[in-house]
Formats: C-alpha cells, structure tokens, sequence
C-alpha cells in the first residue's frame, strides 16, 4: 500500500509540473504574440506620422487631385482609430490606407516635377521602407499567432488553455491586393 501511494504521489507531481510547463510554455507564446503586434503597431504608427508629411509634401502639386489626398487623409485617419478596435478592424483599416497610398503614389507619376522634388522622394522613399518593416512584422507576427493558436488547439493544450482562459488570437491579414498576381507587360 505504501508503495501504492509513493507512486501516485509521484505520478501526480509529475502531471502537475507537467501542467505548470505547459501553462508557462503559453504564457511565454502569448506574450510573443502581444509583443509581435507591439513591433507592428511600431511600424504602423511610423507610417501614420510620415502620411500628413507626405500629403502635404504634394498638395502644391497635385491641386487637381483633390479626391485622392482626401482618400488618404481619410484612410489615415480611420487606420489611427481602427488601432483601438482590435487586430481585425486594425487589419482593414491599414489595408485601406495601403490602397490610398498606392492611388496617390500612381497618380504622382503625372507629375514630373512632383517625381523630381527631394522632399518627396525623401518622404516615398521612407514610406516604401516602412511597408517593408510592416511587412516583416506581420510575418513575425503571425508566426506567433500560428504558434501560439497551434498551442491551445491541440491536446493537451486545449485543456489547459481553456481552463485558464487561453483564446485564439486572429491573424494580421494582408491588402487584398497581396492574393492577386501582377501582370508584367513585356514589350
């Protein structure tokens, strides 16, 4: 009987550890998760303050494009709010602003002496670098996300996260754009 019990005691401690592991394992994974979309909300914050520079930088120019500063200002200023409502609205919000600044930039092609001033190509050349930044850490965290969701999806995790109030993170989606191959005319 004392034997018995030595052994149970033993086979409890082990599952007891074993949960302790498992539950610090998806802390750790969780707080990855919340530190991945810091590093996004880094960029994107980058990419907020840059946008009234650059609008401004091309108003002079663009005088008969009215509507398209006005789509930017605009989507800016949704994507600042949207980064209060969540990864989701967050989402969609900077997919948004990232068409209004395509738009703008595409437009900026008419204008030669726009393509030419230092300011702007300064301010493009910083925005272009800051989607790059955004862009690596949306992989990162979504790699978190995937990991991190992976965790509590699975056994034994999905015990242990629901009993301590674990829930799936959403991924940070990419523009709709990103799923549509680009067509290269060849001449």
């Amino acid at each position: 009987m004392e034997l018995f019990l030595i052994i149970l005691l033993i086979v409890a401690a082990v599952v007891v550890l074993g949960a302790i592991l498992f539950y610090n394992g998806l802390v750790r994974k969780r707080n990855t998760v919340d530190e991945a979309l810091a590093q996004i909300e880094v960029q994107l914050k980058r990419r907020h303050d840059l946008v009234p520079n650059l609008v401004a930088a091309v108003r002079d120019y663009m005088s008969f494009e009215q509507d398209v500063l006005t789509k930017v200002t605009e989507a800016r200023a949704n994507a600042v709010a949207a980064g209060a409502k969540g990864v989701s609205e967050q989402s969609a919000a900077e997919n948004q602003l990232t068409g209004a600044l395509r738009s703008l930039f595409a437009v900026a092609e008419n204008y030669p002496t726009l393509k030419a001033n230092e300011n702007v190509l300064s301010l493009q050349e910083q925005l272009t670098t800051t989607e790059n930044q955004i862009s690596f850490a949306r992989q990162y965290y979504n790699s978190s996300v995937l990991e991190f969701n992976t965790s509590i999806q699975t056994f034994p995790g999905n015990i242990v996260a629901g009993s301590f109030g674990f829930t799936k993170r959403d991924f940070f989606e990419a523009e709709p754009e990103a799923d549509q191959v680009p067509t290269v005319a060849l001449r």
